[in-house]
């Protein structure tokens, strides 16, 4: 039987080539973005369906989950891959910066874990759910810490989910990405660039300086590791978070 996998945040980056990677393992893959038009042309790419959804509104993720198990008829691996990437210095943010980050980040993390556990408990043959943190949610970084914050909570939510959901066979994990070439990463090196007075290449070649493997990930490198953590090579894995940065942090 055909699994079921679904993704938030997939209409580009890293969720697209999960999707696309998934998709390649024999998953029937659902995309699910705020942006349905791009989800919808993930999903013609992969045969897989798009569904439109706020990640940041409990009851928006229950009933996209929903729509999914009536489209597809049940869910096997859980991707909570959608996230916003707030910049800037500690000092300069505000009430709406720290609402909307941790409501994207790490509460559409909560509300993909709830939804989804609650389908495969309710199938009663266990699943899988992966989490988008990040090399900076592994060490604090100047001028994203607030975006930081947020990806330490998510590891703290995979944790402590691991744990509790044990028993139902449900395995919980996190990818912790350094530097890829996305297109968030993309727009934040053109606005640093255009601060420096520099094209966006010498922006990309900054970010690249710090990896001893001498490049940013490309989303396809981060998508090998979902798709590991998908897969039943993975099955004795929980509770973990493996960071996919070439090199950038040792630990």
């Amino acid at each position: 039987m055909t699994k079921v996998a679904i993704i938030t945040g997939a209409a580009q980056g890293i969720g697209e080539a999960a999707a696309k990677r998934l998709h390649q393992d024999g998953f029937k893959v659902a995309i699910l973005d705020f942006n349905l038009e791009g989800a919808e042309k993930v999903a013609q790419a992969v045969d897989g369906i798009a569904v439109k959804v706020d990640v940041s509104d409990r009851e928006d993720v229950y009933r996209a989950v929903g729509e999914v198990v009536d489209q597809l008829g049940s869910i096997d691996v859980m991707v909570n891959n959608a996230g916003v990437a707030p910049g800037g210095p500690l000092m300069a943010m505000r009430e709406d910066d720290v609402n909307k980050s941790f409501a994207v980040n790490a509460g559409g993390v909560l509300w993909g874990i709830q939804a989804a556990a609650d389908q495969f408990i309710k199938q009663g043959k266990g699943g899988k759910i992966i989490n988008a943190s990040s090399q900076a949610g592994i060490v604090g970084n100047q001028g994203i810490g607030l975006y930081g914050a947020t990806k330490f909570a998510v590891r703290g939510l995979t944790q402590t989910a691991a744990q509790e959901l044990a028993e139902h066979k449900i395995a919980v994990n996190a990818y912790a990405p350094g530097s890829a070439v996305t297109p968030m990463l993309k727009a934040s090196a053109h606005e640093i660039a255009q601060e420096a007075g520099q094209d966006d290449q010498w922006a990309l070649d900054q970010f690249a300086q710090g990896v001893t493997m001498g490049r940013l990930a490309e989303p396809e490198d981060i998508a090998k590791v979902i798709a590991f953590l998908a897969s039943d090579d993975a099955n004795y894995i929980t509770g973990q978070t493996i960071v996919v940065d070439g090199g950038t942090i040792f630990h």
